[in-house]
Parts: C-alpha cells; structure tokens; sequence
C-alpha cells in the first residue's frame, strides 16, 4: 500500500464520532465486494474456495468475541485459519499490530497517539470499529462480607502507589486484613482505561499488586485470598460469578450504587461501563479472507451471539455505520 505522506494520521482520523459511548450499543449493506470476489452467501456459507490466514492479536476483554467470531467463519470456511491471542490491547498494538505482524487487533480503549505513530511508520493504517459495550468489574472474595459498594475515591486509594495495604486503611469497621490484589497487566487495554478514568491521570496505578494477562488468574487469585480483590471484563466475572463476588461501584461518596450488568452497561448508568473496539489494518482487507472474517465479525456484533459471551451487543445502527465504513475502505 501506498501512502499520502501528507496524509493526517492523527488519532482523530480512527475514532469516528469519538467515544460515542456504551449507550449507542442499545440495539445489511450490498457486498458488492464479495460479489466481485465471486464467493459467500448473505449468511456466511461455505463452499466459496475462500482460503488463508488471519491473525488476531489485542485485548484479552475483547478476545472471547473475536474467539467466538473465529470458531463460527472458520466453521463455514474451512480453508481460513483465523488465530486469537490475548495480548493485551497495548501489548497487541506496539508487538504485532503497529509492527506489521498482524492484521487486527482488539483493544478495550482507544488507540493513542503514540501507537498511530508508530503504525504510521510502519506503514500501517488503523482502521476503527466500536463492537460492543463492557461492564468492567470490580470483585473480592465470596468470604469478604464487610464490602458491598465502594466509590471511586475508595478505589483509588486500593489501586494507587500509595501507603494503602490493610482493608482497615480504606475503611475503619473494615477488618485488619492485607489486600491481594490481582489485575491486568500493564500493557492491557483495560489497565489503562481503569488508571485513567477512575485511578487518575494525576497518580499512578499501584505496583504492588499480581500482573496478568490472563483473566482466569485473577479470577483464581480472589477466589483464593479472603483479602482478595480484582478487577476485568464482566464477561469474565459472569462465567464465575459463583467463584467470585461483584461489587457495587458508584462515582462519588454519596452518589448511588451501580451493580456490573449488561442492561446498565447498555443504558451508561454503570459508572465503569465502556466501548470495546476492533482496529484492523487497511491494507489486510484487500485480502479476501481478512475482509471477509471482518464483515461477518461486524454483522454479527449485533446479535445475540455477542450478549450470550457476556457483553452489550451493538446497535442496529452502529452495525450498519460499521458496515458502511468497511466497504468504504475496502472499495
């Protein structure tokens, strides 16, 4: 591909209406290119000769969709080799993505300046696609009884590098207890939205605390520390609810407590609610088999498919916002 050195490569360029928001998510264009290639029924049928390789690299939240979406189009197109990895939103952006060494990458926060900048220099264009809405969770031991809502402030006294490392710092009439805590690591998509809109920008996420890029850890670290404490996608405390125990959130001390769920996620009550994104370089979609994986991906971010894994499908709407974008960029 061929670039426009003049060309504005700002962050803007990628992030069409900005962050339109979790409430958009609420709930198809003639492929004209599909017919040109000369394969694939409306709903995504085998038999078409469609062939190669799609690799997936990014966000762990937004992994189980792309998963998900990979298992069902390789099921109707059994000559595609579509590969998921977790690597963090960040991880996923400046190891593979930006570097060239894949073809999309899923992130649970927009791309930054930096990693435009870098997939400029490479050579890369990111093309954006909001997919779905999380409720990212906060979650302790089932034995920590004494804890059921806690406001921002609260949590941002846990998650800072500060002097916090007993319950009994944050709360008197909490127990004299040491907090274990497990989050994601910091090349994580959701590690950076967490430090920045609810730690602040002004301090910084705390060091001490058990990294991972793997949510199943953390999940396993609450459950088996009473002074647990962690946090991740809602998809993941569904799949474990009975593991772990959600807690309320709310934004300031007096202000009302917010449980993690998709229908307040969907209506933006959920003070930690957030939109999910899909970053896909231009130039792979002139590849049969990227454009394709990636059409059938945005059709179906409406549907039931992507609720049932544990996130706010999108809208109608910005389905078909998506779609139109596809075909404007693909041409």
């Amino acid at each position: 591909m061929t670039r426009d050195p003049n060309r504005d490569v700002s962050r803007r360029k990628f992030i069409a209406g900005g962050l339109a928001g979790v409430t958009a998510l609420s709930g198809c264009v003639q492929n004209t290119r599909r017919d040109a290639w000369g394969g694939g029924s409306d709903d995504g049928g085998g038999g078409d000769g469609l062939s190669g390789q799609v690799i997936v690299k990014g966000s762990s939240t937004v992994f189980p969709i792309s998963d998900t979406m990979a298992e069902e189009f390789m099921e109707d197109h059994g000559n595609v080799n579509v590969t998921v990895d977790p690597t963090g939103s960040g991880g996923g952006f400046e190891n593979w993505f930006c570097a060239g060494d894949s073809d999309i990458n899923g992130a649970s926060r927009p791309i930054t300046d930096a990693e435009v900048e870098q997939c400029t220099t490479n050579d890369v264009e990111p093309i954006e696609f909001q997919v779905a809405g999380d409720a990212l969770t906060m979650a302790v031991n089932n034995d920590a009884e004494w804890v059921e809502c806690m406001s921002f402030e609260e949590l941002r006294q846990i998650w800072s590098d500060n002097d916090v490392t007993h319950w009994s710092d944050v709360r008197d009439d909490w127990p004299d207890r040491k907090l274990e805590l497990y989050g994601p690591a910091s090349t994580s998509g959701t590690f950076d939205w967490f430090n920045e809109n609810v730690v602040g920008e002004e301090t910084q996420h705390t060091t001490d605390y058990q990294p991972t890029e793997e949510d199943e850890t953390i999940v396993r670290g609450i459950r088996d520390n009473e002074g647990g404490m962690g946090y991740f996608g809602y998809a993941y405390y569904n799949s474990n609810s009975e593991a772990v125990k959600a807690i309320d959130v709310k934004v300031e001390a007096d202000g009302e407590c917010t449980s993690p769920s998709l229908p307040n996620a969907k209506d933006g009550s959920y003070p930690m609610a957030r939109p999910l994104f899909l970053y896909v370089a231009e130039s792979a979609l002139q590849r049969e088999e990227v454009y394709e994986y990636v059409r059938y991906y945005l059709e179906q971010s409406e549907t039931d498919v992507v609720q049932d894994i544990g996130y706010v499908p999108s809208s109608a709407e910005q389905r078909d916002e998506n779609l139109d974008k596809l075909e404007e960029v693909a041409g």
